[in-house]
């Protein structure tokens, strides 16, 4: 088994690579969302092929003895949206899975959600360390400005049906997994005036039916669908999907409470029953990574990367006591 974590392309340099491989983490996720600051995410949204970049990225993670296993990419505006440029960014996009495919990249993880997360005030937790929160009514009183015009569930739906008959097919043949994040919050109406459809079990039921495929599967946000569905219930889910083989990686994290509020907090202390969850994954097929996604953030001057080291380690130790060294 395998332990997985991010890093954005920003921090992406020996320094990181070797603090990594000092705490045993096996594989690396490189998120693309720079802000245009790094030339790979301006390659991608310009549509050139990457392969040379993502090679040499590959070739840089390997020489720390870690595998670059994926490379996060949200779908981008034009093709959530269908806005007039929505065919030269699903070409972009194309070129995307066919240049980590000649790389050498086996997952590209995505989403489908142009409004972006939503967040309210941070609850404080032990040592002063601050949990990401989500509180319906808090967020209810205070929206964001909606996207106009409002975009409708159906209307979603059509362009998403149209972004995979693009993407599933070319990541066949590229030999790539496509990893589909849920939304976060997971709430199925639009929050920021973009319906969102990549909400519950039912929504991606249906996006998993619309396009069978090996090369469609889901990176399961152990949080997501706990906040979701509450931390009984998200066994059967990760059940559900394991047995499917619709899970490529795992964002192994705890949370507090479920929707209409919950807090992201440290794994050891959330409702969730974390070695009865990662049992649920072996008994059901799964043998793919795990990765803490994030973690609280910490108030103190000397913390540094202490929150990634923890959560890192907890982990290790369970995949040893579940699936065995």
């Amino acid at each position: 088994m395998y332990l997985h974590d991010v890093v954005n392309w920003t921090d992406f340099n020996d320094d990181t690579l070797s603090f990594y491989c000092a705490i045993s983490v096996d594989m690396i996720q490189l998120d693309l969302r720079t802000g245009g600051r790094v030339e790979a995410e301006r390659h991608v949204r310009a549509g050139k092929d990457s392969t040379e970049l993502f090679e040499q990225a590959r070739e840089k993670t390997e020489s720390h003895g870690l595998k670059l296993q994926t490379v996060f990419m949200p779908v981008l505006e034009g093709i959530t949206l269908a806005t007039e440029n929505r065919d030269e960014e699903m070409a972009a996009f194309v070129r995307l899975i066919e240049s980590l495919g000649k790389a050498g990249i086996p997952t590209l993880a995505w989403n489908f959600k142009p409004m972006g997360n939503f967040r309210t005030t941070a609850d404080i937790g032990r040592g002063g360390a601050v949990y990401s929160t989500f509180d319906y009514a808090e967020f209810d009183r205070n929206r964001p400005r909606s996207h106009e015009p409002p975009v409708p569930e159906s209307v979603m739906w059509d362009n998403m049906v149209d972004f995979m008959h693009a993407a599933v097919p070319a990541a066949e043949k590229a030999g790539v997994n496509l990893a589909l994040h849920p939304d976060d919050p997971p709430i199925p109406e639009p929050l920021g005036g973009v319906a969102q459809i990549c909400s519950t079990v039912e929504q991606f039921r249906r996006i998993f039916d619309a396009f069978p495929s090996d090369s469609h599967r889901m990176l399961f946000c152990q949080g997501c669908m706990t906040e979701l569905a509450g931390p009984r219930d998200v066994y059967e889910i990760i059940a559900e999907m394991a047995s499917r083989n619709k899970i490529a990686l795992v964002h192994f994290r705890n949370v507090k409470g479920r929707l209409p509020r919950f807090a992201e907090v440290f794994i050891d202390e959330g409702e969730v029953d974390m070695r009865r969850a990662m049992e649920t994954y072996r008994d059901n097929g799964y043998s793919g990574p795990f990765g803490m996604d994030h973690t609280p953030g910490f108030p103190q001057s000397m913390a540094g990367p202490a929150g990634k080291a923890y959560a890192n380690g907890y982990i290790r130790a369970m995949i040893q006591t579940v699936y065995g060294r």
